[in-house]
């Protein structure tokens, strides 16, 4: 099964043509997807497509650039729209300070919530993290040593320091389309090394169409080409990549009956 770990279906780019994507995956294989929420206040469209679909799931959580929505979200607020049908993650959350269109503090009091969430449920904590690889160590850390949390570190484009302690805590990773991008190299490096019982893949659509659909809309019908590059960075086959990627997945999110 090919699987699509982190999309982002409502977002208005698939406005004129959400469902035709949709189909467009199936027909490319593509047999689960987890639809995310960028933040609370679309957690109810996030919900709905994962509600009307057999193949799709979905996350309730704010990312980092929305933070400012709601700088005193809670994770009890995080946790009872958790218990909805079909959310299987918290997140996405973290920190950008690439960006900063959240103040720091901000974001790092609103990513602590998601993680006392994802404590308090059980489930993954989906992270997004950029240029803030110091601050985001010291908070897993702190946080995991408080009490332990899934973690998976999506579209992981950070340095190799981060990477080793996140695998440290027992941190998933999830490859995305910027690794088969040709400038890359210091991404498939970081790749290489990654826990290979730990490793999932995403498109991230409808942004970093991999290549070679870079400069296009992206969606989930394309995950082939990652995965594809992931099994050549690692030396897996085709066959081997998706077992691994599938095993790793419903070891990350086992709220989805595996089928």
């Amino acid at each position: 099964m090919l699987i699509d770990s982190h999309v982002n279906l409502h977002a208005h780019q698939y406005d004129d043509d959400r469902d035709a994507v949709i189909d467009r995956a199936r027909a490319a294989g593509i047999g689960l997807m987890v639809t995310i929420s960028d933040k609370v206040s679309s957690f109810e469209a996030v919900h709905a497509l994962a509600m009307a679909h057999d193949d799709i799931w979905c996350t309730v959580g704010t990312h980092p650039h929305e933070a400012k929505e709601n700088p005193e979200l809670t994770a009890k607020s995080l946790a009872d729209l958790a218990t909805r049908p079909k959310v299987i993650g918290i997140g996405e959350t973290g920190l950008d300070f690439h960006y900063d269109l959240s103040p720091r503090d901000v974001q790092a009091s609103v990513f602590r919530a998601h993680i006392a969430a994802a404590r308090q449920t059980g489930l993954p904590l989906v992270v997004h993290t950029r240029e803030a690889d110091e601050v985001m160590a010291q908070i897993l850390e702190e946080e995991h040593a408080a009490g332990p949390f899934k973690i998976l570190m999506h579209c992981y484009t950070s340095g190799p320091e981060l990477a080793a302690r996140a695998a440290a805590l027992g941190a998933w990773f999830s490859v995305s389309g910027i690794a088969t991008f040709k400038a890359a190299d210091s991404v498939r490096a970081i790749i290489a090394d990654m826990p290979a019982d730990r490793l999932i893949v995403e498109t991230d659509c409808p942004y970093l169409a991999p290549m070679p659909m870079r400069g296009r809309r992206n969606e989930p019908a394309y995950l082939p080409h990652i995965l594809d590059k992931l099994a050549q960075i690692r030396g897996w086959t085709r066959s081997e990549a998706e077992s691994r990627t599938e095993d790793a997945f419903f070891a990350l999110f086992d709220q989805i009956p595996r089928p």
